[in-house]
């Protein structure tokens, strides 16, 4: 941690008092915009006592968004709650949106339009160049067409906004109203999900009486950690973000994640400034490519698995949480009691890496 982040760290804490007040200030200035209830909110706040005591830092809790309850839950749910909203109030009666072959959010978005009546047409880039028949078509792919949307690929490196606005062009033509969602849903209006998870969190902490000195999750698309950012700024917390990359190098990705948390916090309308400083990713977890398994990353999913019961993805949280462990046991967060991770969901997506893990068949 540098000095800065520990000066931070160490700064007088806003009472509980005021935190909760915050969060109702925020939770009005919220009010004003659209949004449709997808979600089961809010989600659990865990212990993960057996990760703690077998690593030996800070006591390590989850919080839980794979319990948004979407078509097997993910964070892409808190964003689609304003997306679809806002859909809805400019009279769309189709959804396009775009993302990986594997993509959490893809999986989301036709189960959020199949629950509102709406169309559905998700367009797959092939980022890893994979053609093993489960990745292309079990895991989210398998639920992205059970949802009933109708699913193409494109190759890896396409313009996928261009796409997405030639298919809104046809669908026009074809007399439908079409709504694009960016990928992963990450623009101004999405990241409102994670501004409200913010206050969502710091709700639960001091009603517990619990002190978070900092939150960790993966960091991709930007919407998720645009919005916390956001959200923490809002209601004034010291909490020490930290995204762990799983797609782009560290200056691409803090600069995308800034650059989308202040037009969040306009969008917000409050005044609300964003401190460059509280952007912060650590992307050395990446290893070959977005969605391309490390040794890190099925390490972390087989501990997580064994010792909290708990399934994380290839993709996203798995590498997220080979950042959280490696870190600890590097002394990132020496000094601090209690560290949250989000996860994000996903599991899904295992299915699609059915050979990755190396596991044993039947045993007699």
């Amino acid at each position: 941690m540098t000095d800065t982040d520990q000066a931070s760290h160490d700064a007088p804490q806003i009472s509980p008092e005021m935190t909760v007040s915050l969060c109702k200030d925020l939770s009005i200035t919220l009010a004003q915009f659209p949004k449709v209830r997808l979600g089961h909110l809010p989600t659990p706040l865990e212990p993960m006592d057996r990760l703690s005591e077998m690593l030996g830092g800070p006591r390590l809790w989850v919080k839980r968004d794979d319990c948004t309850g979407l078509s097997s839950g993910g964070n892409k749910t808190r964003k689609l709650e304003y997306l679809m909203a806002d859909a809805q109030a400019k009279g769309a009666d189709t959804i396009i949106t775009q993302g990986a072959t594997q993509s959490n959010h893809a999986r989301q978005t036709t189960a959020a339009a199949a629950k509102l009546g709406m169309a559905c047409h998700i367009l797959l880039e092939d980022r890893t160049g994979s053609n093993d028949e489960n990745y292309i078509m079990n895991g989210n792919v398998l639920l992205d067409r059970l949802h009933g949307a109708s699913v193409s690929k494109r190759g890896g490196g396409m313009d996928m906004n261009a796409e997405m606005e030639a298919l809104a062009d046809q669908l026009i033509a074809d007399g439908k109203t079409p709504y694009i969602i960016p990928g992963g849903g990450s623009n101004p209006i999405g990241a409102l999900g994670y501004v409200n998870c913010a206050r969502e969190l710091a709700e639960q902490a001091a009603s517990t009486g619990l002190t978070i000195d900092a939150l960790v999750h993966a960091t991709g698309s930007s919407g998720t950690q645009a919005g916390l950012v956001t959200g923490l700024a809002a209601i004034k917390s010291d909490i020490h973000l930290l995204g762990i990359g799983v797609r782009a190098p560290q200056a691409k990705q803090e600069q995308m994640v800034y650059d989308l948390a202040q037009r969040t916090a306009d969008h917000l309308g409050t005044g609300l400034r964003i401190d460059r400083d509280q952007v912060r990713a650590n992307c050395d977890y990446v290893g070959p490519g977005y969605g391309l398994p490390t040794d890190g990353m099925i390490e972390a999913v087989k501990l997580l698995a064994q010792t909290e019961g708990l399934l994380f993805d290839p993709v996203y949280s798995g590498k997220g949480l080979d950042g959280l462990i490696d870190q600890v046991r590097k002394g990132y967060f020496d000094g601090m009691d209690n560290v949250v991770f989000l996860h994000t969901g996903g599991s899904a997506a295992l299915f699609g890496y059915a050979d990755t893990f190396g596991l044993p068949g039947y045993q007699d």
